[in-house]
């Protein structure tokens, strides 16, 4: 059956940028490892300089961040010393470990192209290597495997379904799928993974008569086999997994231990965070600390 539903609530990554935020939610914080889930855009047209979307150096533990784009680009820079161009259908895949600090910038002229648009979601490391060194690696669209049938295309961004397995290297059992559905297509979702769920990025689906739209992501418990009918040409985004056990999660800091994110706090105030070499002369300061990490984090929203 149908688990839940979640409405995405508007929350802004940097004075420009404003996103759709899906994960983590009060009544459901992870699906898998997935912990933090924010869609950007469609932006086409804005007035000044896509610069000011930018969102400055800041730091991360205890994840992997995955960015991936349906238009435009991305600038990512990080500390150590990768300076990557993100375009559509690719995945940057960064994962944090004990500690590393990024930007992601929108200077290129082709930043805005053919509309903005993209997903990052944020999975979180099994105990084992939440203190492991951060790592940064970007996959081409021909690197990831895709699947196509009449009214259905899909790209498998990471782990495993339905027959599929990608080559992006990640830390526990999990999928991600990038997938399109033609008006009156029928899916279902990989049973393979205990958790599952998928968010609609544009479009409509109808799932045992009721009809669910863009912005909405939908979590299905273990074993149920939904019968997805595409009510107009749809996009979705399936991720899921098995879970990894409770996560604290506050600003950009994740750890299966509390004492890890007030140590992470303390090292960014201190500037101990090694920042990019070059994009090293700003970046954000620690928000006004208004709680302790437990659980869904408080405002200050978590930036990507």
């Amino acid at each position: 059956m149908l688990d839940l539903v979640i409405e995405s609530r508007p929350a802004a990554i940097s004075a420009e940028m404003k996103v759709k935020r899906i994960l983590p939610f009060r009544l459901r914080r992870m699906i898998g490892p997935f912990i933090f889930m924010d869609h950007a855009g469609p932006i086409e047209n804005r007035i000044g300089n896509p610069s000011d979307m930018d969102v400055l150096p800041h730091p991360h533990i205890g994840l992997s961040t995955v960015s991936y784009l349906f238009g435009g680009e991305v600038t990512h820079r990080d500390s150590l010393g990768v300076q990557q161009v993100i375009r559509p259908g690719e995945v940057n895949w960064m994962t944090a470990g004990s500690g590393i600090a990024h930007s992601e910038r929108f200077e290129s002229p082709s930043a805005l192209a053919g509309g903005l648009e993209m997903v990052q979601t944020w999975v979180a490391l099994p105990e084992k290597d939440e203190e492991a060194a951060p790592t940064f690696a970007n996959y081409k669209p021909e690197q990831l495997p895709v699947f196509t049938d009449k009214g259905l295309w899909m790209r498998l961004i990471a782990g495993d379904a339905y027959g599929l397995k990608s080559d992006v290297t990640t830390n526990s059992p999990l999928f991600y799928l990038h997938v399109m559905l033609q008006e009156g297509a029928h899916f279902g979702l990989p049973q393979e993974h205990s958790e599952r769920g998928f968010y609609i990025v544009k479009g409509a689906v109808e799932i045992g008569g009721t009809t669910y739209d863009s912005g909405k992501m939908l979590v299905f418990t273990k074993g149920v086999d939904p019968r997805i009918v595409a009510k107009e040409d749809t996009t979705l985004m399936l991720l899921g997994g098995e879970p990894l056990g409770e996560r604290f999660i506050w600003w950009n800091f994740v750890s299966s231990r509390r004492e890890r994110i007030e140590q992470a706090k303390e090292d960014w105030k201190q500037g101990r965070f090694i920042l990019p070499p070059n994009d090293n002369e700003v970046f954000i300061p620690l928000p006004e600390d208004r709680s302790r990490p437990t659980g869904t984090p408080p405002n200050p929203e978590p930036l990507s």
